[in-house]
């Protein structure tokens, strides 16, 4: 009887310590973060985002993430395991009318589909989002 209630224990508090690492290790991403660097376009960073650098929300308690493309508000379920995330699933976008930039939010969320995990460093302030080895996108905590 006794080993069974140690087994218990055990097993329980293991349990529970891996939650808690799992629900440290998202709520690092809570908050807003803006975005200063994406590869792929052979146009400048300024020229992609003229008036508005595009930002990204987390709150790790709602499950949810959101932000600004640079003109479209998005938002959507977040969905983090570890290290990887996932935003192939469907987002809400607004639609309104952008005259400037709007190749520039195309290529954000077309770049954000392809994002497979994420990477925190310089003590929290900076946000790598990396597909398979390459970062394609780096944001700043604001």
């Amino acid at each position: 009887m006794m080993k069974k209630i140690f087994t218990f224990v055990f097993f329980s508090s293991f349990l529970i310590s891996c939650k808690c690492a799992k629900t440290d290790a998202v709520s690092k991403l809570d908050g807003t973060w803006e975005l200063n660097y994406i590869s792929g376009p052979r146009i400048t960073f300024e020229g992609l985002y003229p008036n508005k650098k595009p930002t990204i929300k987390f709150d790790a308690k709602a499950n949810q993430v959101s932000g600004n493309a640079s003109c479209n508000s998005y938002t959507g379920k977040l969905i983090v395991d570890g290290n990887k995330i996932d935003f192939t699933q469907p987002m809400a976008v607004t639609k309104m009318m952008c005259l400037d930039g709007l190749q520039g939010e195309q290529t954000y969320l077309s770049t954000l589909q392809k994002i497979t995990s994420y990477d925190i460093t310089d003590d929290g302030k900076t946000l790598n989002f990396i597909s398979g080895d390459i970062a394609l996108m780096r944001f700043t905590k604001k």
